[in-house]
């Protein structure tokens, strides 16, 4: 079978070039997924941002966003390709130190795990907790939070299809804690975008919030508005808190909603989900007794 027959079967291969973990020294050679041939077949738009994909019958699931993070398959350290390297001598070490507690908390979850196979649902969730895990112990200059809000949707998508496949196990549960840690996180990332505690510029080509449209900090703000509407009871369990909290998301989307209206730039998906959203806002906070 020639070179191109044997790719055209396949969805992913590995790097030619050896990939070093800065932790541990470890080299393995990095899998990037195949572009094209028909592997892709997209679906429709969710409301949390997440491209849908349909199940590929030559191929079978095939997700972009396995591919994404480095994973060390010793130590178990992940991060997206371009914060891999530039890590201090004091992230290095923090990190290096929870090796073992890393592996025995993904484990718990997820059972054993082998990052020199081919990633797939499981490997592909273990890979955003562990990121979130380390991005924990990386200083500001990276730009740790919008990331970690990204790492921590997107595993919740992953447990939301293992929840699909294994029902029993009660992934539902790390689905939902997922998004409200993005929600929470989320929020966050719209306070640096105002306060400059961290160069958030620096994430912004990685914002996604799913890999086949990078929306931006539009994204940044509707998702905030979106997961707090969504958890409102987990988040302020009070009324006169969620009023508080829904009031404060409102007055941010409407900043998207309002500078969509007047720009042609503006994506139109986001901005008519905007426009909903903010609807369903009106009537929310008014059936909590809040503005008239």
């Amino acid at each position: 079978m020639s070179t191109a027959a044997a790719q055209s079967k396949k969805v992913s291969f590995r790097a030619k070039e050896a990939t070093a973990c800065p932790i541990c020294d470890e080299n393995h050679q990095k899998e990037q997924m195949f572009q094209g041939g028909g592997r892709l077949i997209a679906g429709k738009l969710a409301q949390d941002l997440r491209r849908l994909y349909e199940k590929n019958k030559k191929f079978g699931r095939v997700s972009p966003m396995d591919y994404v993070l480095n994973v060390c398959p010793r130590c178990l350290y992940s991060s997206f390709p371009k914060d891999w390297s530039t890590i201090s001598p004091s992230e290095n070490e923090s990190i290096r130190m929870q090796t073992d507690i890393r592996r025995s908390y993904i484990e718990k979850i997820l059972g054993p795990l082998d990052f020199t196979g081919d990633r797939q649902l499981v490997l592909g969730a273990a890979s955003y907790l562990l990121a979130m895990d380390c991005y924990q112990q990386r200083g500001a200059s990276v730009c740790p939070t919008p990331k970690k809000a990204v790492c921590a949707i997107r595993g919740a998508w992953y447990f939301s299809d293992l929840h699909d496949e294994f029902p029993e196990l009660g992934y539902d549960k790390i689905r939902d804690l997922l998004y409200q840690k993005a929600a929470i996180i989320y929020g966050a990332t719209l306070e640096l975008m105002q306060n400059g505690q961290e160069p958030v510029d620096q994430a912004a080509g990685m914002l996604g919030p799913d890999t086949d449209n990078n929306w931006g900090f539009d994204g940044v703000i509707y998702l905030n508005a979106y997961l707090t509407k969504r958890f409102k009871d987990q988040l302020a369990p009070k009324p006169e808190d969620q009023v508080v909290l829904l009031s404060r998301a409102k007055r941010t989307l409407a900043k998207l909603y309002g500078s969509g209206k007047s720009s042609k730039g503006k994506p139109g998906p986001i901005l008519e989900m905007s426009r909903e959203l903010y609807d369903e806002y009106n009537a929310l906070i008014e059936s909590l007794g809040g503005e008239k």
